[in-house]
């Protein structure tokens, strides 16, 4: 199977065109740049904190996530399902695997677009500090394999969903679920293996590592593996579908 083949190109394309004519897509970079900003100068008082350091920056991310990943999937199959152009598509030559590939690589162009925008904010405090560019690489490495995950999920929920606003919930309801779950070992005295099974599938646990500065590669595998099972699930769908 030949992962870029000139029909997974050619619908990325396709999506990527609808999506930037569409004003909700530069709402979804406004949204982010306007939160992850305020968040970091104002509400985490970054000038305060006396530190040349973007982590309170990117901690913020795997909350933001929850609500900008599925902005950007919850048209992907609910608006094809909605107007029934999705039987059509599952009509042509294409595989589930470019169906699902094209969507999933317009969307992560869409978020990497908006982490292009962000550059902006560690540009213009380097003069003000010594700041280390290797955990800066690291963040954005953390942040981009984080976002290709929720991605995943969302896309997979768009699938499942008869309608934007369906798609929309589910994937918030759901990345809040697996993004924050960690959380419960925080707040709750929970036995040492439950609180390690816990913290294993949660997404935002395994992003802490990049925030710090540190590439593991457990980390980025994980990332990878749930990005690669979530797109398959999701062509399994598409395969019944196809042949209901």
């Amino acid at each position: 199977m030949n992962c870029f083949s000139n029909q997974t190109i050619a619908l990325a394309k396709k999506e990527l065109q609808s999506a930037l004519n569409s004003p909700a897509t530069y709402g979804v970079w406004l949204f982010f740049i306007f939160f992850t900003n305020v968040s970091f100068f104002y509400l985490q008082r970054f000038f305060s904190l006396d530190s040349a350091s973007l982590r309170p920056y990117f901690q913020i991310i795997p909350l933001v996530y929850t609500f900008l990943i599925p902005a950007i999937t919850m048209k992907s199959w609910a608006e094809e399902r909605k107007t029934g152009t999705a039987e059509i598509l599952l009509t042509m030559p294409f595989s589930e695997w470019d169906l699902v590939l094209g969507k999933f690589i317009s969307a992560c162009v869409i978020l990497i677009i908006a982490l292009l925008l962000t550059l902006s904010v560690p540009l213009s405090l380097f003069p003000l500090g010594d700041f280390d560019k290797g955990v800066l690489i690291s963040e954005y490495v953390g942040t981009l394999l984080l976002g290709m995950a929720a991605i995943s999920v969302g896309l997979l929920f768009s699938s499942l969903a008869k309608n934007q606003i369906s798609a929309f919930l589910g994937g918030v309801v759901v990345l809040l679920a697996i993004m924050l779950i960690n959380q419960l070992t925080s707040f709750i005295d929970l036995p040492k293996l439950l609180a390690d099974f816990l913290n294993y599938f949660s997404l935002a646990f395994h992003f802490e590592s990049f925030a710090k500065g540190i590439l593991d590669s457990r980390d980025v595998l994980f990332f990878l593996l749930v990005t690669v099972l979530l797109l398959f699930v999701n062509t399994r769908i598409l395969q019944f579908r196809k042949w209901s």
